[in-house]
């Protein structure tokens, strides 16, 4: 039988400890400690795996340089990577990532907008799924895009907050990147037009 505690603390304490310190602005973020390996015992294999692959990385093996700054979306670890131009800044956010793999785009592209308040108009194909989708939401709390959006060089795809906390960390979008509203605000605040993007 799993023992009730990890290095002391009860599990549930343990959780809510890790859910605090992953929906705070992160630094380099590391969860491979010895108290969550122990508790992957009692997660499922796709989340063991999520737990594992949500660690700092370095910038070199995806990006020969770091002009206007870096951004790399993992997929497969829902998190998002973020370098100042100067190298001297680092962050690591939890993101939502697609629903399915034909919704999901990989490769280099660039911010192209910032947008503070962003409006939403849903694409034809979401609207065809959806039908009975608004054909535009404005700014607000009923906004999908929450408080501010950053527009990719790709039609349709942007890096963007959401009011729905539930989604971060989940396959839950129809193709952006979703983060809490406080991390997309900060991320908003350090990239420039011209950041370098990378979905892998």
């Amino acid at each position: 039988m799993a023992s009730k505690f990890v290095n002391g603390l009860s599990r549930r304490n343990f959780l809510a400890g890790t859910v605090a310190t992953i929906g705070a602005p992160a630094f380099a973020q590391d969860l491979n400690s010895s108290a969550t390996t122990e508790m992957e015992n009692d997660v499922t294999p796709a989340t063991r795996h999520n737990i594992s692959s949500f660690r700092a990385l370095d910038w070199r093996p995806y990006f020969s340089n770091l002009n206007n700054g870096a951004i790399l979306v993992d997929i497969t670890s829902r998190a998002l990577h973020f370098w100042t131009e100067d190298g001297q800044t680092y962050r690591l956010y939890p993101s939502s990532v697609p629903l399915t793999e034909d919704l999901t785009r990989r490769g280099r592209t660039s911010v192209i907008r910032k947008v503070e308040g962003p409006s939403w108009r849903p694409t034809p194909s979401m609207l065809k799924r959806n039908p009975e989708w608004p054909a535009y939401v404005g700014p607000g709390p009923d906004n999908p895009l929450g408080t501010h959006a950053l527009y990719l060089g790709w039609t349709y795809y942007r890096i963007h907050g959401t009011h729905d906390t539930r989604k971060i960390g989940r396959r839950s979008s129809n193709g952006c990147i979703g983060l809490y509203n406080q991390h997309i605000a900060e991320l908003f605040g350090m990239t420039k037009i011209g950041t370098q993007v990378l979905l892998i």
